[in-house]
């Protein structure tokens, strides 16, 4: 969860943050933009890391170094220093994610993995939902500094669990050595595995369409809904219930159906989202609940569809290197991200017509991925189309 509330529990502060120091819409999106460009930074080493020196020593030593730079976020006295403080966020946010992924595979298999997956996407898919809800609480009785002291507790109360609780799924005699050389030499070898890099392709994709909507929430939610910043759970609320149906549907589904044929499930549902945003998007004279929305729950829906399958099958072109897999899968999707909440939200949260074009492109792109990787498996006669389905 900590990925996802360091991006949206602070959205209801935003007016505050740029108030108290005086910085224009475009500053403030870098408080997003800057974190995830760390994030996807160090992401390329968490896994491989964890690969060399085992699982639990590495989220034990993100989460307590997050901890720390949430409180430099805290205390900042100017926006630069906490655009410095949001960067030591962004290094040690991805630990949870990046590593744990690959404890469930270190430790499950098939559909016990793939059921394991998908309550972990339903929990991806809590954290943005309740985070703007929190924050908005918070700032009322706190200000927008309380929000990052939550987030300060939230990662020291992790790091104490972690450190009591987690076992070690990684023991020593199946580590690999942390060395530059051979670490970029197996990078080179993931990252140009064609059918790895559709999928990771298609997984980022299809997140970022709607990452698009997450990143550009304060435009989205207090200028074009024109809502108060109370009004933050009528986007993210319709997100994590699409989220979470879609995240179960899919462990239901593990066993009964083939891998690929969960994600073109996924894939049908998301064409009829996209088709019914645009439409919305074009025929109301303007953007209103719970019309706005309601497409944007059905496309979450279908990304949870896929999104577990997706990521176990990227995971298992590589069984002896999952960490550093997972890194490079990470890396794409928060270098993705990042772009987005710096160029394309600023350009595209003008109105809701252009956020409707651009989740859709994204959705394009993530099923091109998906065609590509199906063509090369020799899958893709067998797996209906999503406009069929649609």
């Amino acid at each position: 969860m900590l990925g996802p509330f360091s991006i949206d529990m602070i959205f209801p502060g935003f007016p505050a943050i740029a108030r108290g120091f005086g910085a224009s819409d475009v500053a403030m999106q870098q408080i997003v933009s800057v974190y995830l460009a760390a994030y996807a930074a160090l992401s390329l080493f968490q896994g491989a890391i964890s690969d060399a020196f085992g699982r639990k020593p590495v989220i034990v030593a993100g989460t307590l170094a997050y901890a720390l730079a949430s409180a430099g976020c805290a205390a900042s006295s100017s926006l630069g220093l906490l655009l410095l403080s949001r960067a030591g966020q962004g290094l040690c946010a991805g630990v949870g994610m990046i590593v744990g992924r690959a404890i469930i595979r270190d430790l499950f298999e098939g559909v016990a993995a793939h059921r394991l997956m998908s309550q972990v996407t339903v929990i991806f898919g809590i954290a943005p939902a309740i985070a703007p809800i929190v924050g908005a609480l918070l700032l009322g009785w706190t200000g927008w500094r309380g929000i990052f002291w939550a987030l300060t507790a939230f990662a020291t109360l992790l790091t104490l669990g972690c450190a009591v609780f987690l076992p070690e799924s990684h023991p020593p005699e199946r580590r690999r050595p942390f060395t530059l050389g051979p670490l970029w030499t197996s990078y080179r070898q993931i990252a140009t595995d064609s059918p790895f890099a559709f999928l990771a392709l298609a997984a980022a994709m299809n997140f970022g369409g709607l990452f698009l909507y997450i990143a550009s929430a304060p435009a989205f939610v207090l200028k074009l809904l024109e809502l108060s910043p109370a009004g933050f759970p009528w986007l993210f609320v319709p997100l994590i219930g699409g989220i979470t149906l879609g995240a179960w549907v899919s462990g239901r589904l593990a066993g009964r159906l083939p891998l690929a044929q969960i994600v073109t499930f996924g894939y049908g549902t998301m064409a009829s989202a996209n088709l019914a945003n645009v439409a919305v998007s074009s025929l109301l004279p303007h953007p209103a609940v719970p019309w706005s929305v309601l497409p944007l729950s059905l496309d979450a829906l279908g990304f949870s569809l896929a999104a577990p399958a997706l990521t176990l099958l990227a995971l298992d072109r590589f069984p002896d290197q999952r960490g550093a897999a997972s890194s490079v899968q990470a890396c794409l999707a928060l270098v993705t991200n990042a772009l987005l909440a710096g160029l394309a939200s600023p350009l595209l949260s003008g109105s809701a017509q252009e956020l409707a074009a651009g989740m859709f492109a994204l959705t394009l792109l993530g099923y091109g991925g998906w065609l590509a990787y199906c063509k090369q498996s020799k899958t893709i006669n067998s797996i209906p189309t999503p406009l069929v389905q649609a």
